[in-house]
């Protein structure tokens, strides 16, 4: 009996009741994201927070934590109850943060229990059409040649978009001038009016431009051309072997009961074959593709492990 009741008390103060999963989801679901809303990431947890909920049956809420580069909304789901009913889209710039900074509040990998990858994405390097450069070769001509003329904007310093550009400047041997911002409109708004000359963004945020004419691309990440924006060449066709791919995946806290996790993964298994999600994640410029939990785990630690390198390569300052 004292056994019984030890248990008990246990489970109330980790917030899971003593049906655990066979009771999950009792309430509304928050996935929480960790930048803008209406960015991105925010619309990419939209559309997934709409098709678990078809597939769960459960209300779903999206949550924008922007901050800190995502690591205020990581802090906040790994000290959530692991119950199952917090979630968050994690992102590229999980990996990038936990090379960039020696302190967090959280441990990148033991703090969360994960449940899949989702999809990944380049990023498009672009100008404005005056701008400096016409070209990727151009590009890489401008950075070998004159060392630091070209500035390019990043989501804050170690953001992914940051470190994209280090990794471009180590391998064309020379060096761009990293210009950091806190998201949003304005890296857009200083390309035009000729404050900086690059912008490293997602496809969401750079296909319109390009479209319209008011943007000109000059490559993508990706180490082969990009369904959504064939016409942009890869790095890799000037420097081989160059790739950049960002990614989204979901995770819960770590102690979520195993069966919350094998049915979240269930769901995003019908999530998969909806054409609707399919069609509007490709839009999002995502080509979706999921994991197990354990291959999550040691993607992620790897992705780590990546930055780690470029980092070190080329001698940045770790933050506390």
């Amino acid at each position: 009996m004292r056994l019984t009741i030890i248990a008990l008390a246990m489970l109330a103060a980790l917030g899971i009741s003593p049906a655990g999963a066979q009771e999950w989801p009792s309430r509304p679901i928050t996935l929480v994201q960790g930048f803008g809303a209406g960015g991105n990431t925010d619309s990419i947890a939209r559309v997934l927070a709409e098709a678990l909920s078809r597939a769960l049956g459960a209300s779903f809420i999206v949550e924008a934590k922007p901050g800190a580069g995502g690591r205020l909304a990581s802090e906040a789901v790994a000290k959530a109850a692991p119950d199952g009913h917090t979630l968050i889209l994690l992102t590229g710039a999980h990996a990038s943060s936990a090379a960039m900074h020696r302190k967090l509040r959280y441990d990148p990998l033991e703090s969360f229990a994960f449940v899949s990858l989702v999809g990944r994405f380049p990023f498009v390097i672009a100008t404005r059409p005056d701008g400096p450069v016409r070209s990727l070769e151009d590009l890489v001509r401008v950075i070998r040649e004159e060392p630091g003329k070209l500035t390019y904007s990043s989501a804050g310093f170690g953001s992914v978009q940051h470190l994209t550009g280090e990794l471009l400047s180590l391998s064309a041997g020379g060096k761009l001038t990293h210009v950091p911002y806190r998201g949003g409109t304005q890296p857009l708004t200083d390309l035009m009016s000729g404050q900086i000359d690059l912008i490293f963004d997602t496809l969401t945020a750079t296909i319109p431009g390009i479209e319209a004419g008011t943007l000109r691309g000059l490559a993508v990440t990706s180490s082969t051309a990009w369904p959504a924006i064939p016409s942009v060449l890869p790095v890799a066709s000037r420097l081989p072997g160059f790739e950049v791919i960002s990614w989204v995946g979901l995770a819960a806290p770590a102690g979520t009961p195993t069966a919350v996790i094998d049915k979240l993964r269930a769901a995003l298994d019908v999530a998969a074959r909806d054409p609707d999600v399919q069609r509007r994640l490709t839009a999002l410029g995502v080509e979706t593709g999921f994991s197990t939990p354990q291959e999550m785990r040691l993607f992620i630690a790897d992705q780590v492990k990546r930055w780690n390198a470029v980092i070190d390569q080329a001698g940045l300052p770790r933050h506390d």
